[in-house]
């Protein structure tokens, strides 16, 4: 008998920010914390916090949900399951919550992750919700968007975009023209990775 992995939601980008921190001379331990590995029969794990010494910590990221899971929270939140859950709740001052899946078959789309600047976008008939769109800064000198959350996928889909910021693709799967597969998130911005639908017959 065949086993379907149905759609799970998309994952989540989050990011902190503050201004006006008095450092003073010193070592300090930065920690960069790894990014939630991804599962396609169970919830995926969760990102690991980072932090700069004492003085700044961002909450790692959520890990997306599957049919039966709640979507988690995190930094941002992951994109709600094709079931119709609603998506995981973000931090405050570090992201958004993830999009609404919805029930519709044969599409079975997932809900958009969460990003920085905007929560994720909400599954519509056979389509993924988008990436929440990220938020942008100047640290750099000139103005930059990071941390997008990932477009959720669907079975029968057109692409559901990342959101700005780096956030990753939804995959398409192979009815109604589709076919594309998840994107991840782009490197050194903070942006998840988009979710895609496996089949296995």
């Amino acid at each position: 008998m065949g086993v379907s992995i149905r759609q799970v939601g998309g994952n989540f980008g989050g990011r902190r920010y503050v201004t006006g921190q008095t450092i003073t001379a010193g070592s300090y331990t930065v920690t960069v914390g790894s990014g939630g590995a991804g599962n396609p029969s169970a919830s995926g794990s969760d990102g690991q916090a980072s932090s700069f010494g004492t003085l700044l910590s961002c909450v790692g990221g959520a890990g997306g949900a599957t049919e039966a899971t709640t979507p988690k929270s995190g930094g941002s939140g992951a994109g709600g399951a094709y079931d119709d859950t609603a998506g995981g709740s973000g931090t405050s001052g570090e992201g958004n919550g993830g999009g609404r899946g919805r029930i519709n078959n044969p599409g079975f789309p997932g809900g958009g992750g969460g990003g920085a600047g905007a929560v994720g976008g909400a599954a519509s008939l056979n389509t993924g919700g988008s990436g929440g769109a990220g938020a942008s800064d100047s640290i750099t000198g000139t103005s930059v968007t990071r941390a997008g959350g990932g477009g959720g996928g669907a079975r029968w889909s057109t692409v559901a975009p990342g959101g700005s910021g780096g956030g990753g693709d939804g995959a398409a799967g192979p009815d109604g023209g589709g076919g594309s597969n998840a994107t991840n998130g782009a490197a050194n911005t903070g942006g998840g990775g988009g979710v895609g639908y496996r089949d296995w017959e």
